[in-house]
């Protein structure tokens, strides 16, 4: 099972690599079975043999509308072994939106859990036919509407394909970004771009193949789903939930000695918060990453406690395949006192191995490495996105001199750490002062009532914004809105301090779990809007 070597970067390879050198090992471990890296491959030479034989190849896409399963991990790896281009779609969406992406992404095939029919028959004009949808679990409904899965897999060939599709600068995914602010990006990464970040995380992480990863976070967000092809590489242990519900996460997580793990903020927060929690220990667990938000450092210090393990905080994008800092420790720092220590692994984090950071001013010049002058954090290398699908305006706009300009807000430190204060877009001017969200926010969860906290501007007529924050209490708790206001003057200059509460049983998320800050901010606006026309 040796393809013959060319001088291209090809994810498949990856898949290969651990096939020889672990083909008796423990790849994958579902709510729907365990497979072998040697029986894992052959269900994604199968699913190979399919899409090919049904036209897809070099240029196609596929999408797939899909809990976190095996099913997953075997489209990612099957897309890429033949060329085609894997589009996972957000199962939250509407049929309305799940429509425009595949019509947008020129989609030609269609892998779906059958949980899902009602929003694939919700599209009015399909374009896809029903010999190119595949139903995982199909029913009484599905199955006269495509075909199964499995028995499109017992049908093809487990024989590998040597014949593999482009790599290098070739697509290998399309994602989608959430539409928070207007109509959905197709999001291009490349075979390269997920090779050498998958190459930078094992180097960083140190990853081995006696690692046993959890994907917690959904497949269908870059979140998790980079780990498909670094866990892969090393030879580790997928392990997958198929859903986030906090208990069945802290259960497996313990039966299955997982031992490192990347989630976003708010199910490490219900995770800690969980009325069980004490009541774990996790003696496999080495490290925890949070990425994807940002995250309070009081949340950081309970997550350290709590699993008794290493943290490390992350941040990136879709567009950077994703990772572009870690909070990792250089070695000098190590020999800190704990609480300096716990004060940089609480930050954004110095930059990814694969990348060039750098945090400037507006007109260019970077700023003072002082933790206090505020920029705009730009980036280059080669696990940054080619563009966006079809979108030739909005990449040049993003993309300038071969730098992507991030729009979020940062300071840096003299180690090169940076921190991020805010999302340009949610920096608030209140009576000729900026005030970033993060900020009040980390004040917000120092209070100890504090389930969960987010604050943005709303209209105000004599300081044009107004600092508002809303806030989820603990199970149990009361406060009052002068409680809080009051709390974060104390610990907040005055202007800072929220001049309103809204108090809510959740906030809201988009469906890869990340908070939806618009989807609070905008019934303000839009009432003000209202009464000034």
């Amino acid at each position: 099972m040796h393809p013959q070597r060319r001088d291209i970067i090809h994810l498949a390879e990856l898949l290969f690599k651990a096939l020889r050198a672990y083909p008796q090992k423990e790849a994958v471990r579902c709510h729907q079975g365990l497979f072998t890296y040697e029986q894992f491959s052959k269900r994604v030479f199968r699913l190979a043999h399919f899409l090919r034989d049904r036209g897809l190849g070099p240029g196609g896409q596929t999408a797939i509308l899909h809990y976190n399963c095996h099913v997953f991990l075997e489209a990612y790896f099957a897309a890429a072994l033949i060329g085609a281009v894997l589009v996972p779609l957000n199962y939250r969406l509407s049929s309305r939106e799940i429509d425009y992406i595949l019509n947008d992404s020129e989609s030609q095939l269609l892998i779906a859990h059958s949980d899902f029919f009602s929003k694939i028959e919700g599209i009015g004009n399909l374009k896809i036919s029903p010999h190119h949808i595949l139903w995982i679990n199909p029913d009484d409904r599905t199955r006269s509407q495509g075909m199964d899965y499995e028995s499109a897999l017992g049908s093809s060939s487990p024989d590998p394909i040597m014949d593999w599709g482009p790599g290098d600068e070739a697509t290998a995914q399309i994602y989608y970004t959430s539409g928070t602010t207007g109509r959905p990006k197709g999001v291009m990464l490349s075979h390269k771009n997920c090779w050498l970040h998958a190459l930078g995380t094992i180097a960083e992480l140190q990853l081995k193949n006696s690692d046993v990863w959890i994907h917690v976070a959904p497949l269908f967000h870059l979140a998790d789903a980079w780990a498909t092809w670094a866990v892969s590489w090393a030879g580790g242990t997928h392990i997958l939930v198929k859903e986030f519900d906090p208990k069945t996460v802290l259960d497996t997580m313990v039966r299955e000695n997982v031992t490192l793990s990347n989630m976003i903020p708010t199910m490490l927060n219900l995770l800690i918060n969980h009325p069980d929690f004490p009541k774990y220990t996790f003696p496999h667990l080495r490290v925890l990453l949070s990425g994807g938000a940002p995250i309070a450092p009081e949340v950081v210090r309970k997550i350290m406690q709590g699993f008794d393990c290493d943290y490390i905080q992350t941040y990136g994008m879709t567009e950077t395949s994703p990772y572009l800092t870690l909070s990792i420790l250089k070695d000098h720092l190590k020999k800190l006192p704990p609480e300096e220590q716990f004060q940089f692994k609480a930050k954004t984090g110095r930059e990814f191995i694969g990348v060039s950071l750098k945090v400037v001013r507006e007109n260019g010049e970077e700023v003072r490495p002082d933790d206090q002058e505020v920029g705009e954090i730009i980036v280059k290398g080669d696990t940054i996105t080619k563009g966006y699908w079809k979108l030739a305006e909005e990449t040049q706009e993003a993309i300038k001199k071969g730098w992507l300009h991030t729009g979020d807000l940062a300071v840096m430190d003299e180690e090169g750490y940076v921190n991020i204060v805010d999302r340009k877009k949610d920096m608030i001017v209140t009576g000729g002062e900026n005030v970033y969200s993060t900020e009040v926010e980390n004040v917000l969860y120092r209070f100890p009532k504090t389930l969960e906290a987010a604050v943005f501007g709303i209209p105000d007529e004599k300081w044009g914004e107004a600092v508002h924050a809303a806030v989820v209490l603990k199970e149990g708790q009361q406060a009052s809105e002068e409680e809080i206001i009051r709390f974060c003057k104390n610990n907040l200059a005055h202007y800072k301090a929220p001049k309103s509460i809204t108090f809510l049983d959740q906030l809201p998320r988009t469906g890869s779990g990340k908070l939806f800050k618009k989807g609070l901010r905008d019934p303000f606006w839009d009432k003000y809007d209202k009464k000034i026309h």
